[in-house]
């Protein structure tokens, strides 16, 4: 019983995220081996976790708060969240499936819910029903929470990376880096610090702050999710790439840089092709496109 009781949380929130990804579902096989690999990370977190807990004790002999608290930001949340980002980028970076901006997130979380089920698994057995209920609520979200927001930014930095934006290939993938992080560090820093404390207050006054966090930090990953769904476009296609012949009915006519009036996609003078319009992504597949009609499934602009 207590077995189920801990996956059955993950369980869950793994069949929500899969069936969140409506334009194009990725293999089993390649969720599966995501999976059983965000288990592995549990090992190499342990280790780390067990040396950095090693050398904080010299630097701050004493148990306080403060020490609980900088220990989680510190120590704890970069341990796991690192791990969970090595095992996501080795396997799918290159894979052939990621090729739509939701599939990050779908990686994310089965990395980190295979981490959060063994995890988890460990918590029940040792510490019973309680704990089972508590971490359904409360633990194995909040896993899920940081692999939403670290697939979103994931999912950014491989288009600017596919796109040739070194700006924001930069930026994001320190995003997708930082935010699980910070996001992971204060979940474990405030209810960590609040439990070592002997006054009432102040862990009354915990608890309350990370119930109110935890709250929030749900709310916005649903969002996330919700939005990134609705949302979800080919990060492989661009309007550079668009071959489809255009008539003049359709589209304006242009001028070229070299002076060629043209009224088709590429110029009779010198090859240029037609430039492409402001960027929209098309309501039906989610292709961009620059021209009035997708390049992937025709449908009009909007």
């Amino acid at each position: 019983m207590l077995f189920s009781l801990a996956l059955i949380p993950v369980i869950i929130l793994l069949i929500i995220i899969y069936k969140r990804d409506k334009k194009e579902k990725e293999p089993l096989g390649l969720l599966t081996g995501l999976f059983f690999a965000g288990m592995g990370t549990v090992i190499t977190a342990l280790i780390i976790e067990a040396i950095g807990g090693a050398l904080f004790d010299l630097i701050i002999p004493y148990d306080s708060a403060v020490k609980e608290f900088l220990s989680a930001l510190i120590i704890i949340a970069p341990a796991e969240e690192l791990g969970k980002y090595a095992v996501l980028r080795l396997i799918t970076w290159k894979n052939k499936n990621f090729n739509y901006s939701y599939d990050a997130i779908v990686y994310a979380v089965f990395v980190s819910l295979g981490f959060a089920a063994l995890e988890n698994i460990a918590y029940v057995i040792s510490m019973g029903l309680g704990v089972a209920i508590l971490r359904m609520f409360t633990a194995i979200p909040g896993h899920a929470s940081d692999a939403v927001f670290m697939g979103y930014f994931y999912s950014r930095a491989k288009y600017a990376h596919i796109t040739g934006k070194k700006d924001e290939y930069s930026k994001n993938i320190t995003l997708t880096l930082l935010v699980p992080i910070i996001l992971h560090g204060f979940y474990d820093a405030i209810i960590l610090g609040g439990s070592t404390t002997d006054n009432l207050v102040l862990m009354g006054s915990s608890l309350i702050l990370w119930i109110g966090y935890v709250i929030v930090l749900f709310v916005l990953s649903i969002i996330t999710v919700v939005r990134a769904s609705r949302n979800d476009f080919c990060i492989t296609t661009f309007p550079g790439n668009i071959q489809t012949v255009y008539i003049p009915s359709v589209m304006d006519p242009w001028v070229c840089e070299c002076g060629t009036g043209n009224n088709m996609n590429f110029c009779s003078n010198c090859g240029r092709m037609r430039p492409a319009g402001d960027i929209w992504h098309c309501r039906v597949c989610g292709c961009p496109s620059g021209y009035n009609f997708c390049a992937c499934c025709g449908s009009p602009r909007p």
